[in-house]
Parts: C-alpha cells; sequence; structure tokens
C-alpha cells in the first residue's frame, strides 16, 4: 500500500442546520433578488407618474395650439 505524501482532504458534515440558519441562507440567497424587485417596482411606479404629470403638462397647449 502506497501513502501519499499529503494528507487526503475528508469531508466532513456537520449535520442538519438549524432553523434560524437556514433562514438566513434563505435571506441571504434570496433576499437580494426581492430587494431589486422592490426597487425596479418603486422606480417604475414613479416613471409613471412623472410622464403621467408632464403629459398632462403639455395635454392643454397642445389643444390649444391645435385649435
Amino acid at each position: 500500500m502506497t501513502t501519499l505524501p499529503f494528507p487526503t482532504p475528508v469531508p466532513m458534515h456537520m449535520g442538519a442546520l438549524h432553523p434560524v440558519e437556514q433562514w438566513l441562507t434563505l435571506l441571504l440567497a434570496f433576499g437580494p433578488f426581492v430587494v431589486l424587485g422592490v426597487v425596479v417596482w418603486l422606480r417604475t411606479r414613479e416613471h409613471a407618474v412623472a410622464e403621467e404629470d408632464s403629459a398632462s403638462r403639455e395635454s392643454p397647449s397642445s389643444t390649444a395650439r391645435d385649435a
């Protein structure tokens, strides 16, 4: 039998995660995507309101100009 000059790595499993650790793992995995979704939703709302305001400001002047 041949011995290796370096120790062989032994995978060690430390058991199941505690429920708090499971929640933290899920939070780390999916939290950034939830935050990104909220930011996109808020910015889309802001852009829609800004476009609506600019359209309402332009609407009366364009109708007065066309008449």
